[in-house]
């Protein structure tokens, strides 16, 4: 896609984050059932948006596309100053995109629900976002659709005062909460398990194993 017509719809897949649980290696582009985890969040989302954008740290590039070859095409959006967390990440991603809005999506959540993922953009129109909210947790920020402007004002404003916290960046935002009794309704909570340890991605990797036999 020519990257300076403008478009709808961005999917921005956070891969920068060190892997500190996941033997130190890059969980990223770690096999899932096959598959490298980040190839399959973003084939989970191309079908939703118009462009797919990739941030991460300069290092990686070169391995994240090696596993993306014949896969949907993406843009890179490297941090300049690696590990400064999850919202600056973000801030690069949406720097990068000249769409309206974007769907944030952390590369450790291979269960990313396409359909939720649209649902979510469809919550959000006409105003800044639309973030879930599971009970009893936090939000859940790194599955989260925002107006790409005001949440990159609202990053910038929170990293200049030193806090990296996600939902510092909504304080100025105008944005729905999807409370979780609406996500039941749309998706499985699966959407939003993450994948920290080797454990817990041979437990995704044995289901996922197990629907495609079923099915």
């Amino acid at each position: 896609m020519d990257h300076h017509t403008s478009t709808e719809r961005a999917g921005i897949v956070l891969a920068g984050g060190q892997s500190t649980r996941f033997d130190d290696t890059d969980k990223a582009v770690a096999e899932l059932a096959g598959i490298p985890m980040i190839r399959r969040v973003l084939e989970r989302l191309d079908p939703m948006v118009d462009e797919l954008v990739v941030n991460c740290r300069g290092e990686q590039v070169a391995s994240i596309r090696e596993t993306l070859r014949d896969g949907p095409g993406v843009t890179f959006a490297v941090d300049p100053v690696p590990d400064r967390g999850p919202m600056a990440g973000i801030l690069v991603g949406l720097r990068e995109t000249t769409a309206t809005y974007a769907v944030v999506v952390a590369c450790d959540m291979p269960l990313v629900d396409p359909a939720f993922v649209d649902y979510l953009f469809e919550r959000a129109r006409g105003c800044d976002g639309a973030v879930p909210q599971l009970e009893d947790q936090w939000f859940q920020t790194t599955q989260a659709v925002y107006r790409c402007e005001p949440m990159a004002a609202g990053c910038e404003r929170a990293l200049e005062d030193g806090d990296g916290r996600i939902v510092t960046a909504l304080a100025d935002l105008e944005y729905v909460v999807v409370e979780e009794t609406e996500v039941r309704e749309q998706a499985s909570l699966e959407t939003f398990e993450n994948v920290n340890t080797r454990a817990e991605l041979e437990g995704v990797a044995d289901r996922l194993d197990g629907n495609s036999s079923s099915e």
